[in-house]
């Protein structure tokens, strides 16, 4: 009796979910959208899950985001912010609302030339950033492979980094001051404070001074500091995500000899969304970087050899350092828009190593570039070093950053899966790390793809599994947690850059250990109480093999097009060559032909990678494709089909 009572009680709540969703949309003055098609749009990013979203919404003002809050907390949701949606780790997939504020949020709201400061919403380009700041000859430093679609607030969301962290640092470092709404629907800004300041912060009879109270208590215990020190990744390591970073608010002045002062943005940055919701940013800038510039493209005939090259490269001042292997050297020679980038390369080399040198002065570069190649070339480990200066250089990083979405573009059911490409560890450990990690490869029987930062101790390292199938999902897992055990040995971070999201939430513990993941779990309930913002990631996330994006050991559908698509293995496989990563999101100004239609709208429905999403739920799910109702994109899967 009692089951079914609790049966009833949930169908009630459930009917009046659905009942109270069209007056939420009726209060907010952007869109709330709950169709099957904008769910589907948004039940994936760039990562390997899928889970239908309750709904999506645009808020356009702030106060449409605290009518979500109310939502949420009245019906026990979670919201779930977006912004270009190329997030590698699940962070913007879930069963709650989606929030996506790339379509309203995308002001700069004012310029400080003077400071070197900047304040905009979380929903600009970091590309499109940088462009308004040429005049100003200032740039946001961080440069992630997805900077001509990516955005400042998933920028922060992730702690981004990018190639150029060894010389400009990581997200965290330039975020001064961040306009946030709390989950009681309060606005608060945090910024910078003195120590008198923050005592007084814990006078406050609000949710912001219980948050204060709580990093007090916290950091104030001796052994609660002791337990950091010991346990969170070593400190050199520039490059880090684990869990909330309250490694990163010990060194300052309230709990350290540190003359820095106190900022909670340094824990909201790489907080993934799940402590508050940012409305705006204001972010440190730099100066544009010297005039002159050129890239010695390293060439070496084994990985080893490449990665032991790579601590007397960065013993010069290099503005990036920069890994590209083989296989992905391979998938550039099969595409018709990088194949010519690579003109410069010597034979067959399994990987080339990128570094850049910059100068004020045309004669200061030759000096540098002098220097660089007699200390190289007197290792004896490359085999060819050519220097490439003015479009050659550009043409180098570009085929670096094409990396990601070719490797998308594998034909057949086995891809390189991001889910162990995040580690990072200190520069020292690199080499021996990486011959660790090949050999537990090997036993593995992967030939694993290797690229991006070896200059700042982590490379992107890819297995290449299929998980379609059951033998694909559970090495999946037990991949990352015997990778897991080698980055603990070498203390070193298992999200580097890409974040915990839910792929490696479940490791944070074993990572850190009880004590630490317990300081995270109370620094989350005291900011979310009721688990409304982005509910899974980081803290209390479902296991990494669940929600996955494709149904293991299904039964391919066979589909007869009109069109031949063998080249790609069938026009469903076709679709799932798209990754998510976004490329076709990209604005204007970053140039290059995209589909017009998205350009236009800005919605997400009128991507590329959206209606690949459309197309390959419906090309999937042989029983939907008479009911879906879409009639806009009905006709494009009729022709595709009949």
């Amino acid at each position: 009796m009692l089951t079914k009572e609790i049966l009833n009680l949930g169908r009630l709540k459930s009917l009046q979910l659905k009942l109270d969703l069209p007056s939420l949309g009726e209060r907010l003055s952007g869109q709330l959208y709950y169709d099957d098609l904008l769910r589907i749009l948004y039940a994936t990013d760039a990562s390997v899950y899928r889970e239908l979203p309750l709904a999506v919404a645009f808020p356009k003002i702030n106060e449409d985001i605290k009518y979500l809050i109310e939502f949420a907390s009245k019906h026990h949701q979670t919201l779930i912010p977006r912004t270009a949606g190329t997030s590698l780790a699940g962070q913007c997939v879930g069963s709650g609302i989606v929030v996506d504020v790339s379509k309203y949020f995308t002001k700069i709201l004012s310029i400080n030339a003077e400071a070197k400061t900047v304040k905009l919403q979380p929903g600009v380009i970091r590309d499109d950033l940088n462009r308004s700041l040429e005049k100003h000859n200032l740039f946001f430093g961080p440069n992630t492979s997805t900077s001509n679609r990516c955005m400042i607030g998933g920028m922060v969301g992730n702690n981004s980094s990018g190639s150029t962290s060894i010389k400009y640092g990581v997200t965290r470092d330039k975020v001064l001051e961040m306009d946030v709404i709390l989950s009681d629907g309060s606005e608060v800004t945090f910024t910078e404070i003195s120590s008198s300041q923050f005592l007084k912060k814990l006078k406050l009879e609000t949710l912001e001074g219980d948050i204060y109270r709580h990093v007090y208590q916290t950091l104030s215990q001796e052994k609660n500091l002791n337990h950091i020190a010991a346990n969170f990744p070593k400190p050199e390591i520039h490059r880090r995500n684990t869990g909330y970073a309250i490694d990163s608010l010990v060194d300052c002045e309230m709990f350290s000899n540190s003359e820095q002062r106190f900022n909670m943005c340094k824990l909201l940055a790489g907080s993934e969304g799940t402590l508050a919701f940012t409305t705006s940013i204001t972010l440190q800038l730099d100066e544009l970087p010297p005039q002159h510039n050129l890239v010695v493209a390293l060439h070496f005939d084994t990985i080893d050899r490449c990665l032991e090259a790579v601590k007397p490269a960065m013993q010069h001042e290099l503005y990036s350092c920069e890994m590209m292997d083989k296989t992905i050297l391979d998938c550039t020679k099969q595409n018709l828009k990088y194949e010519p980038l690579g003109d410069f390369v010597i034979d067959d080399p399994k990987a080339l190593l990128f570094c850049e040198i910059r100068s004020d002065t045309a004669i200061g570069l030759q000096e540098q570039k002098t220097r660089f190649l007699e200390h190289i070339t007197s290792l004896n480990l490359s085999y060819a070093q050519v220097v490439l200066e003015n479009d050659k250089a550009n043409n180098a990083f570009e085929l670096r950053k094409a990396g990601l979405g070719l490797l998308g573009n594998m034909i057949g059911d086995k891809k390189a899966v991001a889910c162990i490409e995040d580690t990072a560890v200190a520069l020292n450990d690199l080499a021996a790390y990486i011959k660790e990690f090949s050999k537990l490869m090997e036993a593995y029987n992967q030939d694993i793809v290797y690229y991006a930062h070896a200059g700042a101790g982590e490379l992107h390292l890819r297995p290449i599994l299929d998980l379609k199938t059951q033998q694909g999902v559970q090495d999946f897992k037990a991949i990352t947690y015997d990778v897991a055990k080698l980055v603990k040995r070498y203390k070193g971070s298992m999200s580097g850059e890409h974040g915990d999201g839910r792929l490696r939430a479940e490791f944070i513990e074993y990572m850190i250990g009880t004590p630490c993941f317990e300081l995270i779990k109370s620094i989350k309930t005291v900011f979310d109480p009721n688990a409304i913002f982005n509910a899974g990631k980081i803290i209390d996330a479902p296991s990494m093999n669940s929600s996955l994006r494709y149904e293991t050991n299904r039964k391919e559908p066979q589909i007869e097009t009109l069109m031949n698509f063998e080249d790609s293995q069938g026009i469903l496989r076709l679709a799932e060559k798209c990754n998510g990563s976004g490329d076709c999101r990209k604005s204007i100004e970053s140039g290059g032909t995209m589909c017009p239609s998205y350009r236009a709208t800005k919605d997400e429905k009128d991507t590329t990678r959206g209606r690949a999403n459309a197309l390959r739920e419906y090309l999937t799910h042989s029983e939907k494709r008479n009911k879906f109702n879409h009639k806009e994109l009905k006709g494009v899967f009729d022709l595709c089909i009949s």
